[in-house]
């Protein structure tokens, strides 16, 4: 008897188990029919326009500016390194700034020219998450780099004769450390956010890269922590550097206030011109795809003006800082004229 109840035990048991088997499969099964999918294989990159005849447009439009960043940045790089004139803190933070820069462009316009000469708009989606990744660490950098500059040139007018002694080599250096930690470290953190994201069968992203907000908005799953971290990183690691920089001008314009001699003030002005230029063109175009967006509610609109800041801003901060800055152009012509001589030679 003790043989056959512990047999229809058994038997229970097998029969339970086989209908949890049939529960969990038709769970999964209409988990697929509802379209929801943990993970993706790639995502579609729909670009500025999905109309032919203007991609070769675009193509052109893009390539030009790209090669114009690469080509101006490295020619910063160059005078800076080659010139022991500008071994300076102002141009050791403006050589990192056009590396940042070069490769903040790299992340992104790259991508976008091979998929309009392939035709085809899809990224895998470990390439995408690459992309957000150095695409927040490389915009980031930007960021803490020009609030970084404005501290040197606060104290280069409001502290003239302390300069050399707080602006030494090792706070410069630790500055620029310090930068790219904090970047990196967030930019691991949004990484790992959106992977835990699930997303449905709609994978196409309306812009021309792989932007965290679109990404957030194309998950199935709750998104309410991703958004926290994003606004309260948005905040804290954007508004906490702007604050930065509107404090130090205050000062700068107060110091400048107090100097006496017109061609003091002037002088005084013309050491941040360059700087305050790339700073209103960075943060201006900034605000502004945030407002464009936040009030048209159109992705479309979104990625067109978010092309200011990705690959304008970029493009124009070498011909800001070049222009305008005779040590800039005298250490290109010293150069360019000595290698000159080596040739003919």
């Amino acid at each position: 008897m003790e043989d056959d109840k512990t047999g229809i035990q058994l038997w229970n048991w097998r029969l339970r188990g086989e209908e949890a088997m049939e529960t969990l499969e038709s769970h999964h099964l209409h988990f697929m029919e509802t379209g929801n999918l943990t993970r993706v294989s790639e995502f579609l990159l729909l670009g500025l326009s999905e109309q032919p005849e203007l991609q070769p447009l675009i193509f052109g439009f893009f390539l030009s500016m790209y090669l114009i960043t690469v080509l101006g940045n490295l020619l910063i790089i160059l005078a800076v390194s080659s010139d022991s004139h500008l071994h300076t803190p102002m141009y050791f933070f403006l050589c990192n700034l056009s590396l940042v820069d070069i490769c903040f462009t790299s992340t992104t316009v790259p991508k976008m020219l091979v998929n309009i000469l392939i035709k085809n708009k899809v990224i895998t989606y470990a390439g995408c998450i690459t992309q957000l990744y150095f695409f927040i660490l490389f915009g980031l950098l930007d960021n803490f780099l020009l609030s970084v500059m404005a501290y040197d040139r606060f104290v280069a007018i409001c502290h003239p004769l302390h300069y050399t002694v707080i602006m030494n080599p090792r706070l410069c250096v630790l500055l620029v450390f310090v930068s790219w930690i904090m970047s990196a470290l967030y930019s691991l953190l949004q990484s790992l956010m959106v992977l835990r994201l699930s997303f449905c069968t709609i994978l196409e992203i309306p812009h021309f890269i792989c932007e965290l907000h679109e990404m957030i908005q194309l998950a199935c799953s709750d998104t309410f922590l991703n958004n926290m971290v994003m606004y309260f990183g948005v905040g804290l690691l954007v508004g906490g550097p702007l604050a930065g920089i509107l404090y130090s001008y205050s000062k700068i314009v107060s110091s400048i206030c107090g100097i006496s001699s017109t061609q003091g003030k002037y002088k005084a002005f013309s050491t941040c011109a360059s700087h305050l230029s790339v700073v209103s063109l960075f943060y201006c175009t900034s605000l502004g795809v945030y407002l464009s967006s936040a009030a048209t509610h159109s992705s479309h609109s979104s990625a067109i003006a978010s092309v200011m800041y990705t690959v304008v801003t970029p493009m124009l901060n070498p011909f800001i800082y070049s222009l305008r800055n005779e040590d800039i152009k005298g250490a290109l012509k010293r150069f360019f004229f000595l290698e000159g001589i080596k040739i003919t030679e």
